[in-house]
């Protein structure tokens, strides 16, 4: 089987008997190893001592006492975040818990960062096995924004932060270069075709099917759609703020602009076998093209199951 996504942190974690992610010692020293909580040269004796006894023992209780004895602010908000970030996450028993209780009960003052942190880890999870490179690069799209562009007719999803520092050629995705992924999965500088119809939409579909399967134990048909025409709109879901706000505007019977008709991204026919009536998936962008898809929305936003 080939490994991808190694950046994760995949392999310092345990599989339980559910099949979720047990947070492994290693996977805490993994945070404890960041910058934002590497004491630098100019710390004090205090910042130093906490981040060694941390590194010795990183399910050590921390004492509010002890942070706020550390001189430097910065470093102060940085160890509170992270030390409230792993305490939750160790009430759980795995990652996948610690997930779902961060999303249905208020994400509160964790990072954004950590967050999409754990939606990588958790996807790597879930499509363990996978040998499709057109899905596990259309699963990129839960944890890394994407800005968009139209390339002779095509929409075309690249990663931001390469866009934004290329350190290479950034090649779409093509039948004949997936096999390129695997050597090239954690520098996610391959571009990818989300262009309505196409492979990457359906690819994308296999995702978003693949993730509540695993969170929520759901079996789920995800079917793209070209556009939203003659539909019943009886429950939708945003798959991002954007999509959100345009799927409002459709509930509400309100016309689409020719403003914000191009800015969709994605649209999908949701099936699960107790909900009589289809959930519509709406993506869209922003106004200056980028995309930051909000992969909880489909653990917070489905109808209440029946019994």
């Amino acid at each position: 089987m080939r490994d991808f996504w190694l950046s994760c942190g995949h392999h310092l974690t345990q599989r339980g008997e559910g099949g979720g992610l047990v947070v492994s010692d290693e996977f805490l020293r993994a945070y404890l190893a960041r910058p934002e909580l590497n004491p630098p040269d100019t710390a004090d004796a205090t910042e130093r001592g906490l981040h060694r006894a941390a590194f010795a023992d990183p399910r050590r209780p921390v004492a509010a006492a002890e942070i706020a004895a550390i001189t430097d602010p910065d470093a102060r908000e940085n160890w509170a975040l992270m030390t409230a970030f792993r305490d939750r996450l160790l009430r759980h028993p795995t990652l996948e818990a610690g997930y779902l209780d961060l999303v249905r009960n208020g994400v509160g003052a964790t990072p954004p960062l950590f967050l999409d942190q754990l939606v990588h880890v958790i996807l790597r999870n879930a499509l363990d096995g996978e040998d499709d490179p057109f899905v596990l690069r259309a699963a990129e799209l839960f944890f890394r924004p994407q800005r968009l562009a139209l390339d002779a007719g095509a929409l075309i999803a690249a990663d931001a932060e390469a866009v934004a520092e290329p350190q290479g050629q950034i090649d779409v995705m093509t039948e004949d270069s997936a096999g390129l992924y695997w050597q090239r999965s954690d520098r996610f500088d391959m571009a990818f075709d989300l262009s309505a119809g196409g492979r990457g939409s359906a690819a994308l579909g296999t995702v978003i099917a693949a993730w509540l399967r695993h969170l929520l134990s759901l079996d789920a048909s995800v079917e793209p759609l070209r556009e939203l025409r003659d539909v019943r709109l009886t429950w939708y879901v945003g798959l991002d703020a954007d999509g959100t706000r345009l799927g409002d505007a459709l509930w509400r019977g309100e016309p689409v602009d020719d403003e914000t008709r191009p800015r969709l991204a994605g649209l999908f026919r949701l099936r699960l076998a107790k909900v009589a009536e289809p959930i519509y998936l709406i993506l869209s962008m922003t106004a200056d093209r980028m995309l930051r898809m909000k992969p909880q929305n489909l653990l917070t936003g489905l109808p209440a199951q029946p019994r």
